[in-house]
């Protein structure tokens, strides 16, 4: 038992640090457009949404998200890295997600970053 307790908590970590910044950049994707359409359609009108408030919140939330996917990306990369990225299995395709997923996640958390700033300073309701 003790020695399977540290290989799930290895898996775990592996997959949240290879898939947790992306699936946190679609959410901030989808509610931030989400947020958008319906400050601006007449049917969101009553409900007084504050689209820069939403924005700022979903920024920050995504970004503490992806430095969280980025932590356990970077736990197994130092767990593993006396092994190549090709080496034996399971600990050599640890040792090689774990690689990719910190890559990975620097560039979503700078895609969150930069449309939370572009949904702030720009004006999303303009009538042409």
């Amino acid at each position: 038992m003790s020695r399977t307790r540290p290989i799930l908590r290895a898996e775990l970590l592996q997959w949240v640090g290879l898939g947790a910044g992306a699936l946190t950049w679609a959410g901030q994707l989808v509610v931030g457009f989400g947020t958008t359409v319906a400050n601006c359609s007449a049917a969101g009108a009553g409900w007084a949404i504050g689209l820069h408030t939403w924005e700022v919140v979903l920024t920050a939330i995504g970004a503490v998200f992806v430095l969280g996917a980025e932590s356990a990306a970077v736990s197994v990369f130092l767990a593993t890295r006396e092994l190549e990225y090709d080496g034996p299995p399971p600990d050599g395709r640890r040792h090689f997600f774990a690689s990719a997923a910190m890559v990975g996640n620097l560039l979503f958390l700078v895609a969150i970053l930069l449309s939370g700033v572009a949904a702030i300073s720009h004006e999303a309701c303009r009538q042409a």
